[in-house]
């Protein structure tokens, strides 16, 4: 019995080592490859996903400014904190505060993002969907 126990745990320390073993080896050669720099910008595939991220921008900003009913809107956020503050849950109502405040700031930043894809937008109309000059 106690042979058979001595087997097993060097069997499975010597899978543990064979497993560690690969992994550091592959992780020491992916660290000696050169790593490949970009050809561009990315301007192109930027320009062809302009309609889809301006759309998917419009639906957040949608929800944030949704009613009470929606969800992920402020004011349903809002609605949940009040109604946290008077049951007493001060712990519960705090997290919710903050993650109150952080969906306002999102609306910020979801906003400067829409102002800045439309300046995106009118970059690829002028100068023929960032297609590199020949």
């Amino acid at each position: 019995m106690n042979v058979r126990r001595r087997t097993r745990t060097l069997l499975a320390g010597l899978a543990m080592t064979a497993v560690l073993a690969g992994a550091a080896g592959t992780a020491s050669a992916a660290d000696s490859t050169p790593t490949a720099k970009p050809a561009g910008d990315g301007a192109h595939a930027l320009c062809k996903r302009v309609p889809k991220i301006d759309r998917r921008i419009t639906r957040a900003l949608q929800r944030l400014d949704a009613g009470a009913g929606t969800r992920g809107s402020v004011a349903r956020l809002q609605k949940r904190v009040d109604n946290a503050k008077k049951a007493g849950h001060t712990e519960i109502a705090g997290f919710l505060q903050d993650r109150l405040e952080f969906r306002k700031s999102l609306r910020t930043n979801l906003e400067q993002r829409q102002k800045d894809l439309a300046a995106v937008k009118t970059w690829c109309a002028a100068g023929g969907n960032g297609k590199a000059a020949s």
